[in-house]
């Protein structure tokens, strides 16, 4: 069998394996990037319609493709790269509480952490196997994070992990093994981003509890604008840690400033009604 024999089979094996060989722009695209002449990282605003978001074959999970390729507004799943028409974003000033997730929040229900047990979080969450190593390279090198709830047990009730780059974050996982716990850790993480002057946090695809939390859909372009924005700013490499001068519990993501603790802080505001209710 010929070289090119071989790279027409791999091809044709990588498309069957992923239900697209019946597409001919799939097998153009897919192909092109396989035998090396397509470029590195795909552009997003050329991922296909069909099947929707699809911008590229993905052969590399390495920290600097990964964080190049977030940037650029693409992520890894299936061995592919995507970029959806219309991504789920969050905004800081947007993020929706609820009465119960307040009250979660006032009585000290849970407690927060960041990058407290990253490998637990990535277990819970489950994500392929490829990604879970890619994703703890990632946490290692300082770029991915973890936002960890725990029961007055000691035990982790929910959480999410995701990655930062410049002053956007990307959710890639949420879990809870008691109710709201993950919307706990990410209303603790969204206030901490508002306070940090990160601009979004992107959530892929409106799937799931994502609107709940106050999630919105965003074209594409809009979206890429945005992150080009967000990610030339300096990225908060390394370990994170919850501030000390932060009290969710008294946040109103309406108005920046407000969260900042007190003395007295953990059981305040308990007649305050929740900012979005």
């Amino acid at each position: 069998m010929s070289a090119k024999q071989v790279v027409r089979k791999q091809v044709s094996d990588s498309l069957v394996a992923a239900g697209l060989y019946s597409k001919p722009a799939a097998l153009a695209m897919l192909a092109k990037q396989f035998i090396g002449f397509g470029p590195r990282l795909p552009d997003p605003e050329k991922a296909l319609r069909q099947p929707e978001g699809l911008a590229g074959r993905c052969s590399r999970l390495d920290v600097p493709t990964l964080v190049a390729a977030y940037a650029k507004g693409l992520y890894p799943e299936a061995g592919k790269w995507w970029a959806p028409s219309e991504r789920a974003v969050s905004f800081p000033e947007n993020a929706y509480i609820s009465q119960r997730v307040w009250r979660l929040l006032q009585t000290q229900a849970f407690g927060v952490t960041f990058d407290e047990d990253f490998a637990a979080v990535l277990r819970a969450c489950a994500p392929e196997p490829a990604l879970a190593e890619a994703f703890l390279a990632l946490h290692r090198a300082g770029y991915a994070h973890s936002i960890e709830a725990w029961d007055r047990n000691g035990q982790l009730a929910g959480g999410l992990y995701g990655l930062s780059i410049g002053r956007a974050f990307f959710t890639e996982g949420m879990f809870s093994r008691e109710r709201d716990a993950a919307a706990v850790a990410f209303v603790t993480l969204s206030c901490h981003l508002q306070y940090w002057d990160f601009a979004l946090n992107d959530g892929k695809r409106i799937i799931g509890k994502l609107s709940q939390l106050g999630f919105t859909v965003v074209p594409r372009s809009a979206f890429n604008n945005l992150l080009s924005n967000a990610t030339v700013a300096p990225t908060r490499v390394g370990r994170w840690n919850v501030e000390t001068g932060l009290d969710t519990a008294r946040w109103n993501p309406k108005f920046a400033g407000t969260g900042k603790a007190t003395r007295s802080s953990g059981t305040t505001g308990r007649d305050t009604p929740p900012p979005s209710a």
